[in-house]
């Protein structure tokens, strides 16, 4: 069974003074950008079934604006692991029948990550995707475990 991960970093965030790094909410330029990654995700993989977001502000308000772009909703997990870390540990609890999941998170984690998994570097910018697929169980994820089909910087 073929598995598709796709990362997404957050759009673009504000930095108020004395907001925690948690907190911190979109920029004007994240909210313009997080549907346009919403109508990416919409043409390019119709089939997202499962979403594992970041429990910050910006990463839960990004999924949000790209949720609204997509024509069926799917089950959405919020994880403080996304936000500390280790990402890979988030990918192997990916429940088994899942066959196509999206990471909503931050970097220098999601590059990690897509290296990891693929063994190919990627350049997150805000509002960047990555998708990566395997034949392998989440279960099994770890260096090599799939192979980098495409990237893409949504701009709104």
């Amino acid at each position: 069974m073929t598995r598709t991960l796709t990362l997404l970093r957050h759009a673009k965030s504000a930095w108020p003074e004395g907001v925690p790094d948690l907190e911190r909410p979109l920029g004007e330029r994240g909210r313009r950008d997080a549907p346009a990654a919403g109508r990416w995700l919409a043409e390019n993989l119709p089939d997202l079934r499962f979403v594992a977001c970041s429990t910050a502000v910006r990463a839960r308000q990004t999924w949000e604006l790209v949720s609204a772009e997509l024509a069926t909703r799917p089950e959405v997990r919020h994880h403080a692991k996304i936000y500390y870390g280790p990402l890979v540990e988030v990918v192997r609890d990916l429940p088994a029948q899942v066959t196509s999941a999206l990471l909503v998170g931050h970097n220098p984690d999601m590059e990690d990550l897509a290296e990891h998994l693929s063994g190919t570097a990627v350049t997150f910018k805000t509002s960047t995707l990555a998708v990566l697929r395997s034949d392998s169980p989440w279960s099994d994820a770890g260096p090599g475990w799939g192979e980098l089909v495409t990237t893409a910087t949504a701009r709104g």
